[in-house]
């Protein structure tokens, strides 16, 4: 069996944009017509650059390679250009590869990708989603608690145990910063408020995105102890591992990390330092499906758990969901609400949510399929990146 061809999608994802603005997607094709499909998270360069450098990388290290040969087309792409180091942009490109090559290979078996990495430990999936915005809404729901822990009753009643939000202001690319004793104060109160709705009903998870320092950070989670939140995600940049486990020793707080790293080596230091009791690799990013699988069980020697990343499209929801049946240490895995909406209608089948658990698929290989149909009529004609921080410090 051996790699014959390439497709890329640059597909815009309309408002609300839950997600990211766009998402980059691949389909390789293998001489006996076997295909799979990956994607891309967050490369920093304008989508269609991205789906030239998937074109560009396959044509290299894959092209005419056969797709069971992982190892040996991992080391060559990391080892590009002479680097052999963690590249976010490379690695991007590399995860979506990998992730479509274990989709063929999977189907070539007759097996969903998790039967070939050890086989279903979970039944079904323990699902969170962040509070979103909702057409309507009077205010922000971002930085109001209160119509927060209203919307958090609703994702209750919908069947989710675990709600993410994150009222620490903006992120910008000047952070860590210390937070204002006003933004303090209404990190606390979002706390105290979505407490007092979900009770023990829900684990509540604190999402930042490295705004602060860690002396910054340490001082907003003595003010969250009190209510018991399952983990403090990111609160400080990603490029010090050594200062967020200066967070982690300074709470009583799960600390929670990964979704801006990539290969078993970033995630080797946090774990050789402490600082994170939960990783959150994004598999379109940390350099594929068997890269993740390996952080997870370095993961589970230090036992810390995993909770997968996902803020992009389907296909890393569905690479996700095979990590994650197949990981003794799974602990919960992200979704932008039910899984519905666009993400839904870019899939033949959509991945299937019931009262707030996922149910891992019995269809080979990552098992969803793409509909080309509805792609088509979604091209990306924006500039803006997937994703960008705010270009001036915060005030």
């Amino acid at each position: 069996m051996k790699l014959r061809d390439i497709r890329t999608f640059v597909v815009g994802n309309p408002p609300p944009h839950y997600g990211g603005r766009y998402f980059v997607f691949v389909k390789l094709m293998t001489e006996g017509n076997v295909h799979g499909v990956g994607e891309a998270y967050c490369v920093p360069f304008h989508p269609e650059i991205v789906a030239r450098m998937l074109e560009d990388v396959f044509a290299r290290y894959l092209e005419g390679e056969d797709p069971h040969d992982i190892e040996k087309i991992w080391r060559r792409v990391y080892s590009a250009g002479y680097t052999q180091h963690p590249d976010l942009t490379l690695m991007g490109v590399l995860s979506a590869l990998e992730m479509a090559c274990w989709d063929i290979i999977g189907k070539e078996a007759g097996q969903p990708v998790y039967r070939l990495l050890g086989g279903r430990v979970h039944e079904r999936l323990r699902s969170y989603t962040y509070i979103y915005a909702r057409p309507g809404d009077k205010t922000n729901v971002y930085q109001d608690p209160e119509l927060s822990a209203e919307r958090a009753l609703e994702y209750l009643a919908q069947g989710f145990t675990a709600i993410k939000f994150d009222p620490a202001g903006p992120y910008t690319a000047f952070d860590g910063r210390q937070l204002s004793l006003a933004q303090l104060e209404l990190c606390e109160r979002f706390m105290q408020l979505l407490r007092a709705a979900v009770g023990t009903r829900a684990d509540l998870l604190f999402g930042t995105h490295g705004q602060m320092t860690a002396a910054g950070a340490i001082r907003l989670a003595r003010r969250l102890e009190p209510y018991e939140p399952l983990w403090f995600e990111e609160p400080v940049p990603p490029d010090a591992p050594q200062e967020m486990a200066r967070v982690a020793r300074g709470t009583r707080i799960p600390i929670a990390a990964g979704e801006r790293l990539a290969t078993k080596y970033d995630f080797a230091r946090l774990l050789r330092r402490g600082a994170a009791a939960i990783l959150q690799m994004n598999l379109g990013r940390v350099g594929g499906i068997l890269e993740a699988k390996k952080i997870a069980a370095m993961a589970e020697v230090h036992h810390v758990q995993i909770a997968p990343h996902l803020y992009c499209g389907p296909i890393v929801g569905a690479a996700n969901i095979q990590l994650s049946t197949c990981s003794p240490n799974f602990l919960i895995l992200e979704g932008i609400e039910r899984w519905q909406g666009f993400h839904a209608e870019l899939l033949v089948k959509p991945i299937r949510w019931e009262a707030g658990y996922v149910i891992p698929p019995t269809e080979p290989g990552l098992g969803v399929e793409l509909n080309e149909e509805v792609i088509a009529r979604h091209p990306y004609r924006g500039k803006e990146l997937h994703l960008e921080m705010a270009a001036r410090p915060e005030s």
